[in-house]
């Protein structure tokens, strides 16, 4: 017996499922805007009969000769579902590119006057013989009101090599790298060269199969725009908002992630002292006004250790980024570009000091 027999013994026979659609059905998983701790689309999911997997129902549809048809039945049944759509989210369609611009798929995406809050996901990266028939249908996608997104994008050559054909609006990180991605530095450091690459070419990156706190963190503290797995919200037959738990765990997470990329970790503590008060003998110090608002500085001189008085020549709040703090320091006058720069909370009063020693280190890191 041949490989190719046995293989075709072991997968279901999909035929039956054309005859009678029932048998196909969906479930939608959330797409969650980790920003706004939302729900900001859903992805349509085929389900069949048994315990096959929707990988194994395809690759039977393919074997049999009627893969076009089988996804073309998902996609019917998809669009069919997208009236009850909760307001101001999208849903995500599953489509081969090699299968796009098969005349089941194109009955299939014209049966609706419109493609308007879909987005239609190109899902695998086998080569595609006509890159231009396939760049031709992807533009006929657009002129039509849809998005569209890219399945596994840093999994290899051919990802790549699709990105730069499709120009996709949505990139979905290959779920390789998602695994782990909080233990595993490498990773990391790809996922975020794929964000940078989506940024490049003005697409949105989404995390897909986070299933941890920590992998949630990681894509957090990256900025990572979508994000999509088992720990945010499970494929379920109707459009499902986020659970309150959930909805607090992605907030915290966040919350978190920006206080990270700003100062507030870097203030060191300093003295303070009223303006009309003799200036401390161990500098540094900061001088206030009747209000605690900043009014200069006592510093100590680097070569002689003397103590002398500074204006403030820059005051930032915990909430001001790192980098951007940094770049600011730099612009001030030679004289000053290495003072401290005083922190402020949201009154004005003085919370500590920012070496720009501490700047550079924290801008390095986030690089």
């Amino acid at each position: 017996m041949t490989a190719i027999s046995t293989r075709s013994r072991a997968l279901p026979d999909c035929r039956p499922l054309l005859a009678d659609p029932d048998d196909l059905t969906l479930v939608f998983q959330p797409i969650v805007d980790l920003a706004g701790a939302r729900v900001a689309g859903y992805e349509a999911l085929s389900r069949f009969p048994g315990t096959a997997t929707p990988d194994v129902w395809f690759a039977a549809a393919a074997d049999a000769g009627v893969g076009p048809e089988l996804e073309a039945l998902a996609v019917h049944k998809a669009l069919a579902a997208r009236d009850a759509l909760p307001p101001n989210t999208f849903l995500t369609v599953n489509v081969s590119p090699h299968l796009l611009g098969t005349a089941p798929i194109q009955d299939a995406l014209h049966s609706v006057g419109d493609l308007a809050r879909i987005v239609v996901e190109l899902t695998e990266h086998t080569a595609v013989d006509d890159v231009d028939a396939l760049r031709r249908h992807v533009d006929g996608l657009r002129v039509r009101g849809a998005l569209v997104a890219l399945d596994d994008a840093g999994a290899g050559y051919s990802g790549l090599q699709q990105m730069t054909t499709v120009r996709p609006q949505l990139v979905k990180l290959d779920r390789a790298l998602v695994q782990d991605v909080d233990t595993d530095p490498t990773k990391l450091a790809l996922a975020e060269l794929v964000g940078e690459f989506a940024g490049r070419i003005d697409a949105w990156l989404l995390a897909e199969g986070i299933e941890t706190p920590g992998e949630l963190a990681a894509f957090a503290r990256l900025g990572t725009p979508l994000a999509q797995g088992w720990l945010l919200g499970r494929p379920a037959p109707e459009f499902r908002q986020l659970d309150p738990d959930v909805v607090r765990l992605i907030t915290a997470q966040t919350a978190r992630a920006r206080l990270t990329e700003s100062v507030a970790p870097l203030v060191r503590p300093v003295r303070q002292c009223a303006a009309e008060e003799p200036a401390p003998l161990v500098p540094p110090a900061v001088l206030v006004g009747p209000l605690g608002e900043p009014l200069a500085l006592r510093l100590a001189d680097p070569r002689t250790a003397e103590a002398y008085t500074a204006p403030v020549s820059l005051r930032v709040r915990l909430s001001a980024g790192a980098t951007e703090t940094l770049a600011r320091a730099m612009t001030r006058s030679p004289a000053q570009r290495f003072d401290p720069v005083v922190c402020t909370d949201e009154t004005g009063g003085v919370v500590g000091l920012l070496r720009v020693e501490d700047l550079v280190t924290a801008a390095a890191g986030t690089r």
